[in-house]
């Protein structure tokens, strides 16, 4: 059972109103994690084929300046929100997450206050010290042989750095990217897959497509450690449930209310972001072996 103890508070307070984005030599910290499942997808009912209607890569970006700043904002809001969570499993509050994914139920949207009141908190904050949101994914394609997971998150990644890139670039910006690291308890072709892809994304910089707002190819950080990729994990919740139901509303009718409470706040900070929509049932026919100089383009 969740248990909610938000008390009123306020994070460090550094300045009044808020940063424009586009100041030449603002560096950023861009934190991301993967939101909806890369699994194949028919429908939430499929005995076999029923894990979410979309997949992609989301988070939140952060002006150097302020990383310090919202690590503590979010580490006490946890605290008061999660804080009979925390002290029952007796790790450090800084160690303990809470996922997504399990925060933001129906249940917990609709029965607690506090918890709506800590979302949209996070979200002013991020306004407020110059920060947003950011995603790119998909609505699934139907399953067949030719569509094959490693590729999907090939194409979602490279598409990621090439949309934050284009837009740091034109705002005359820099940015670091995060990734919440590969688990060493996933099953080995999982593991391989996503090693690969990071591989890649490391490479693209330094090729044809000259991703000249990035300043190194992607860090990996255990989410345990660091309060803001626990954040962005939070915000892949939100992002996961809100284009399940976008995309396959009567059968994730439920989550219409996190477009009722959270919707038109998300939208307030969100850039460069974009949910390419199922277009067909056509396949799209790519190799077996997926060099890193031919990944795919969404």
């Amino acid at each position: 059972m969740v248990v909610f103890t938000l008390r009123q508070f306020r994070g460090p307070h550094t300045h009044v109103g808020f940063r424009v984005l586009g100041e030449n030599g603002v560096h950023y910290f861009v934190y991301l994690d993967e939101f909806g499942h890369i699994g194949q997808f028919i429908s939430r009912h499929h005995p076999s084929f029923k894990t979410s209607p979309v997949f992609g890569l989301g988070g939140i970006a952060l002006p150097i300046s302020e990383v310090r700043n919202f690590s503590m904002f979010f580490y006490k809001l946890k605290i008061q929100l999660l804080d009979f969570e925390i002290k029952k499993s007796g790790e450090h509050p800084s160690k303990w997450e809470k996922k997504g994914s399990d925060l933001y139920t129906f249940k917990n949207i609709e029965r607690y206050r506090q918890l709506r009141q800590a979302t949209n908190r996070l979200i002013n904050k991020i306004k407020c010290i110059g920060g947003f949101a950011f995603f790119t994914g998909v609505e699934k394609e139907p399953p067949s042989r030719e569509r094959i997971p490693e590729h999907l998150y090939y194409a979602i990644l490279r598409d990621a750095i090439k949309r934050l890139d284009s837009y740091f670039s034109n705002n005359s910006a820099t940015f670091s990217l995060f990734l919440d690291a590969v688990d060493s308890q996933d099953p080995g072709a999982k593991r391989r897959f996503r090693l690969k892809s990071i591989e890649a994304a490391g490479k693209s910089m330094f090729g044809s497509e000259h991703c000249l707002s990035l300043q190194e190819p992607p860090y990996q950080l255990e989410s345990h450690l660091y309060q803001n990729l626990q954040c962005t994990d939070w915000f892949c919740g939100l992002f996961g449930r809100r284009y399940a139901f976008k995309t396959c509303p009567k059968e994730y009718s439920e989550f219409e209310c996190v477009e009722k409470y959270f919707g038109s706040r998300l939208d307030t900070i969100l850039r460069a972001h974009k949910l390419r929509r199922r277009q067909s049932a056509k396949i799209i026919h790519l190799p077996a072996i997926l060099p890193h100089s031919t990944l795919p383009t969404l």
